[in-house]
């Protein structure tokens, strides 16, 4: 009768070792072969796109920015011609010891909206709180869905 066979701690470290060098490898061919959708080119100073959503609720168009780790004096919050413009820079932190691994995305970040025209560009504000930059654009008295009876 045969019995499973029994790994090491040492088999087992070079196997997730193994899963480790293929995650980078296939990180490395995610970033060559999608560099212009928010996947920049390792090395080099490609602004990429940080993860985001857009609500549009009643009153107002909210745009939600994944930025952990970023001050507000790193944040630019732009509207002109009927686009909303983010960007800023992700720094580098200082570390001691060998980096095992290197996931998080640094450098220029941007992010780029066109802005319906019942937006009111006047009223913009932005909010950054827990790593999430939350700006809101409010919506026009004019641009405001409205009931509209039917009669005869």
């Amino acid at each position: 009768m045969t019995h499973p066979a029994r790994h090491s701690r040492a088999g087992l470290s070079a196997a997730l070792h193994e899963l480790d060098d293929l995650r980078t490898r296939v990180d490395q061919l995610m970033h060559a072969a999608f560099p212009a959708g928010g996947y920049p080119e390792p090395g080099t100073d490609e602004p990429w796109a940080p993860m985001a959503d857009v609500v549009d609720a009643e009153d107002a168009y909210l745009v939600e920015l994944e930025l952990p780790g970023v001050d507000k004096e790193q944040i630019t919050v732009e509207v002109a011609d009927g686009e909303l413009d983010i960007h800023g820079e992700i720094k580098e932190r200082e570390h001691t010891g060998v980096r095992r691994r290197h996931t998080r995305r640094m450098g220029h970040f941007d992010f780029r909206t066109t802005l319906p025209p019942n937006a009111d560009t006047d009223h913009v504000s932005a909010d950054l709180a827990s790593g999430v930059l939350t700006v809101r654009v409010p919506k026009t008295e004019t641009g405001r869905a409205q009931h509209i009876p039917v009669t005869g």
